[in-house]
C-alpha cells in the first residue's frame, strides 16, 4: 500500500561560487540569528500573509497573461492556459482552486510522489530539494519520513532564501505539519548562500512538461529558475544533479518548442505521474547560474537575497553585473511583514 501524506553571459561558475560564498557570509549569519524556537512562531499570521500575497501574485499573473494573449511571443501562456483549463474541465484539479496561475494540484498527486519515492535516485539521496507547492507535499513527506534532509525554498523567496529540515529537528508526530509552508518556516533552519551543502536530487513543480524533450513550463514567475541558479552558485548542484517533476498525465504536452526556450529555463530528467515514470534523456542544457542580464530591477527589488548578492559580488570583483529590462510584476513587493517570530 502506498504511503500517503495525511491527505552578457553569467560569471564563470567557479568564480561566482567563490565570490558569493565570501560575499554572503553575513547573510547566512543574519538568517540564523533571526530564527527562534517553533513555540514562538506565529503560524496564523504567517499563513494569512502567505495567502494574501499569493492572491495578489495570481491576480498580477492573470492580468499579465490576459495582456499577452495577442502576442505571438507569449506562447508559454497559451500552453499553460490550455493545461489549467483541461485540469479544471476534466475534474482532475484539486484544492487549492482554481489551479490557474499555480503549480496545479491534481488527483493522484500522492501516487505520483510514491512513484518517485520508489526510484533508486530518490532512495539513495541524502539531501533533496523540493518546491513548496501543494502537489509536491507528499514528496516532502517521503523525504522527511525517510530520514533525508529536505531543502525547500521560502515561498517566492520573499522572506528569505531556503529552509533546511530533517526528521530530528521536528517533534514527534509533526512531520505532516513540517511539509507545509507554515511548517517549513516553523521548524526549518534558514540558510544563506555560503552554506556548505550538497543536493543529491531536485524535485520541481510544473504546469506542463514534454516527455520527449524534458522541456518544462512553470507558472510563469521564474522562481524555480532563480532557485536553481543560486544552488549552482553555491556549488550545491551541477549538471549531473537529476531534476524530477511530478505531474498528472494530462499535464504532458508535445508542443513546447525547444528552440524557443531561454537559457535559464530548467529541463527535467524524470517525469513521475500517477500511472508512469518517464526518463526523458533530455539534451537541453541546464542553466549554469544566475543570468543577471535577464533579471529586471523590479525582480531584484522583490528578492532581498538576490539584490544583496549582486551588490556584494560587484564589490568583491569590481565588476558591474548587468541588469535586465524593466517589467511589471505582481505586487508581492508591496508587502508588510505581518507575521513574525515572537521572542
Amino acid at each position: 500500500m502506498p504511503l500517503l501524506f495525511p491527505a552578457t553571459p553569467p560569471l564563470p561558475l567557479c568564480c561566482a561560487a567563490r565570490a558569493s560564498r565570501r560575499a554572503t557570509a553575513a547573510l547566512s549569519s543574519a538568517a540564523r540569528s533571526s530564527s527562534s524556537s517553533s513555540a514562538s512562531f506565529d503560524a496564523a499570521a504567517f499563513e494569512a500573509e502567505r495567502l494574501r500575497l499569493d492572491a495578489a501574485a495570481r491576480a498580477g499573473m492573470e492580468s499579465a497573461a490576459a495582456a499577452a494573449e495577442a502576442d505571438p511571443r507569449a506562447w508559454k501562456w497559451a500552453i499553460r492556459k490550455r493545461v489549467w483549463d483541461a485540469l479544471e474541465a476534466e475534474g482532475v484539479a484539486r484544492d487549492p482552486r482554481p489551479v490557474h496561475h499555480r503549480i496545479p494540484n491534481f488527483d493522484g498527486a500522492p501516487a505520483a510522489a510514491d512513484a518517485l519515492g520508489r526510484l533508486d535516485i530518490f532512495q539513495n539521496s541524502q539531501c533533496v530539494k523540493v518546491n513548496p507547492d501543494t502537489p509536491q507535499k507528499q514528496v516532502r513527506f517521503l523525504t522527511l519520513s525517510g530520514d533525508k534532509k529536505l531543502l525547500t525554498p521560502q515561498p517566492r523567496l520573499r522572506t528569505g532564501f531556503f529552509s533546511v529540515m530533517d526528521s530530528q529537528m521536528i517533534p514527534v508526530g509533526c512531520i505532516p505539519e513540517a511539509c507545509t509552508s507554515v511548517g517549513a518556516a516553523k521548524y526549518g533552519r534558514p540558510i544563506g548562500l555560503d552554506e556548505s551543502l550538497k543536493v543529491d536530487l531536485i524535485v520541481i513543480g510544473s504546469v506542463a512538461v514534454d516527455p520527449s524533450s524534458g522541456a518544462r513550463l512553470g507558472k510563469g514567475e521564474g522562481f524555480a529558475e532563480l532557485e536553481y541558479g543560486m544552488l549552482r552558485y553555491m556549488g550545491a548542484i551541477d549538471d549531473s544533479t537529476m531534476i524530477v517533476t511530478t505531474v498528472h498525465d494530462k499535464q504532458l504536452v508535445d508542443d513546447i518548442p525547444v528552440e524557443k526556450l531561454l537559457v535559464h529555463d530548467v529541463p527535467v530528467d524524470i517525469i513521475c505521474t500517477p500511472t508512469q515514470v518517464i526518463f526523458t534523456k533530455t539534451t537541453i542544457p541546464k542553466p549554469q547560474g544566475i543570468y543577471w542580464e535577464k533579471l529586471s530591477p523590479e525582480k531584484l527589488g522583490q528578492i532581498r537575497i538576490l539584490r544583496e548578492l549582486k551588490q556584494r559580488i560587484e564589490q568583491e570583483t569590481g565588476t558591474i553585473l548587468p541588469c535586465g529590462p524593466s517589467e511589471k510584476l505582481p505586487p508581492t513587493a508591496q508587502r508588510k511583514q505581518r507575521w513574525r517570530r515572537r521572542r
